[in-house]
Parts: C-alpha cells; structure tokens; sequence
C-alpha cells in the first residue's frame, strides 16, 4: 500500500523544524525507513516535510520511530494512502499546494527527492513509476498552463519586497538552490551591492563588480554594508545571532526550516524580520492570474492520477496474466509434441485438424464450465458480459 505522511498545513514553523529533514541527513533517515517500508522518498523543503512509502503497516508511529522524531508531534501530521496518496502529490508537483501557489521550485525539489531515493536504493517499481509519473505531470502542467510566464517563488517574493521598499545593499546566507536563485533576481533589479557568504569561496564564481564572495565565518563583519539579509542554509542550527548584528535598521528574510534566525532578532524593534510563514503576508499582484491559469489546467492532475491508478491496478494482475500465459503455453507445447511423434504416420492436415479443435476445445469446454458453476450462483450475467468480450 503506498501512503503519505505530511505536515498540516497549520502548523508552526517552532514545529515543522522539529520535522525538517536537512540534506545531508536524507540518505540517513532513507536507510532507516528502508528497516520499516518495502520503498520510500522523503520530500523535505524549506515549507513541508513528507514521506512517501509503500507499507503493509499502517501505523505511521513506526516512521517517527525510524526518523527519531518526537511521537507527541504524531497529531501535527496527516496520513494519507493510495488514491488520496497519489492525488497529493500530482497537486504538489504543479504547485497547487504550495504556500505561494504555483511556485516553480517544487518540480525540481521532487524530482531531487526522487533522484536522492534512487541514489540511495528506497525505491522499486511502484514510488519509481509514481515520482515519474508526477514529474511528467508537472512538466506538462507547466507547459500547458503557461505558468512560467507568471513565475513566483519565495526566492522573487523576497527580493521584490525588497527592492520596493528601496533596499540595494545585499547579503545572501548560502548559496544552494534557494540561495542561487535569490542571487537571480537580485543582480536583476535595482541594487548596489551583493554579498554571498558561503563555507568554500573557490566555489562560487560570478562576474559581476557589485557581487562579492565572503568566508561564512565573517559574515558578522559585513551586516554594516548592509540593508537587507536573506538567509537560506541547511545549516541544523541558528546562524544569525542578536548579538553580532549592527544597531541600525535591518530587513531579514529566513528562508531556511529549521530556521537560521535567532527568534529574540525579531523581537527587537531595529529589525524587521520575516521567516516562512510570515510570507503569506506579502501581497503578489500575480496570485489571481496564477489561480485562473491553474484551475484552468487541473484536469492534468486528474489525468495523470487515473493514468498511475490504471498502471497500478494492472500491475495487480501481472501474477494472473502470467500463469494465464504459462497455461497457454503447455496447451500449445503438448499438441507440437503430439504433432512431432504423429505427423510421420498419419495424414498431416487430418491431424493438424484434430490438435487445432482440440485446443480451441480446452479453452472453450472451460468457459461453458464455469459459465454453468457461476449461473448456479447466480452471477451468469456478468460471466456471459466477460465471455462474450473474451469470444
């Protein structure tokens, strides 16, 4: 049975970051759901954490068990399995369930997640055929909806947000997906300055005179220079403290679960301080085209949920159609060997008569014989209606 478990909606960030499940600990936390489940993928971004595995057990205490999550939490997750399963994750992978809806880093975020569970051997025949599914769901969604010509993310929120309110002096805390993207869109608007701090300067390059590459350990040295900081780590620990920042006026984005700012920051009047969810709170001109745009094309999701359905129930039968076939096959093998041993002493087309009606014989005889078994249970009807299909 393939299953879900996910965050609410409603919860907290205090919460979600207690669910997060940083890079560098997913082939990890892989490996142990691979001791509970026969398959699994863990999808975790800065805004949800879900694990997506094929279980027999439906006691979803046993994932926070294997993940060494709190099991008082277990109230902060829903459970959702097969249809409903499958329905959710087509409608993440276009955008449908985003805190920005119709954001376009969640396609790439699925199909990491999907890649990282390959890497990693948690995945078999149904999550691979599932993920492959959704990723070509979201690619055709993304192409008939046209969503991409009215793009958000958390990434172009922030920085128009910024830039409306006149800051040009930037830092950026990491540069992985999120980080690399925000750098975008900033050396596209109106700006003077950009840091970039990171562990390892050698690798990043940017030819641009207002970017600058700084060592992650002296960021405290350059929040002066600055207007505006967006954080994005996957560190598993704070990285902006009170302490080391300036006393000026600082606007501050956290893009990162578990969050990279100090909670005491935003209690300081000096700073204005914006973590995940409190980006519902920014206004997007764009959000009633986006909707439109989307709702027109949800039938995608639907189709590509059927067409997965379809696959699945199937595949149920491989077992049936394959003993059908191996029955099929002995019937046809004893008539050639009864042909080989005879076709010397007696008329070939005589006996080829014979061995033909004697297999259509073996086929037909056993449907009039479980056609009379079902008409004495009374289910004639839909026997006949299958029969009839089959002759």
């Amino acid at each position: 049975m393939i299953q879900l478990i996910g965050l609410k909606h409603d919860v907290k960030i205090e919460i979600r970051e207690k669910l997060s499940i940083i890079p560098k600990r997913q082939e990890k936390c892989l490996e142990a759901l691979l001791n509970i489940c026969e398959e699994a993928v863990i999808l975790s971004t800065c805004n949800r954490t879900e694990i997506y595995f094929k279980s027999k057990d439906e006691d979803i205490i046993r994932i926070f068990e294997a993940l060494n999550w709190d099991k008082t939490l277990v109230k902060c997750v829903f459970n959702y399995k097969e249809e409903k399963a499958i329905q959710h994750l087509m409608e993440v992978v276009c955008g449908f369930d985003s805190l920005l809806l119709g954001e376009d880093q969640i396609l790439g975020q699925v199909r990491d997640a999907y890649e990282a569970a390959k890497g990693s051997k948690t995945t078999e025949k149904e999550l691979q055929r599932l993920f492959e599914n959704a990723i070509a769901c979201g690619k055709e969604f993304r192409t008939k909806s046209k969503i991409g010509d009215i793009p958000v993310s958390s990434s172009s929120m922030v920085v128009k947000q910024a830039i409306r309110g006149g800051h040009k002096n930037f830092m950026i805390l990491g540069y992985g997906g999120v980080g690399e993207l925000t750098s975008k869109y900033i050396l596209e608007g109106e700006m003077d300055l950009l840091y970039i701090a990171v562990r390892d300067t050698q690798k990043v390059n940017i030819e641009d005179p207002r970017v600058k590459i700084v060592p992650f350990k002296d960021i405290h040295k350059y929040y002066e220079e600055v207007d505006c900081v967006i954080s994005c780590t996957s560190a598993p620990h704070t990285v902006v403290h009170l302490k080391e920042l300036p006393k000026k006026h600082l606007l501050l984005f956290d893009l990162a679960v578990p969050r990279d700012i100090e909670e005491i920051v935003s209690e300081n009047p000096l700073y204005e301080v914006y973590d995940i969810d409190k980006l519902r709170d920014i206004h997007d001109d764009n959000f009633k085209r986006r909707e439109a745009s989307m709702n027109n094309n949800r039938y995608i999701v639907d189709k590509s949920v059927k067409e997965y359905i379809d696959w699945k129930t199937t595949k149920e039968l491989s077992l049936f159609i394959k003993r059908i076939k191996r029955n099929g096959e002995n019937i046809y093998k004893e008539r050639l060997d009864t042909f080989k041993h005879k076709k010397e002493t007696k008329d070939n087309e005589k006996l080829a008569e014979i061995l033909l009606k004697s297999t259509s014989n073996a086929y037909l005889n056993r449907a009039i014989e479980v056609l009379k078994e079902e008409h004495l249970k009374g289910r004639s009807k839909e026997c006949v209606d299958i029969i009839s299909r089959i002759f």
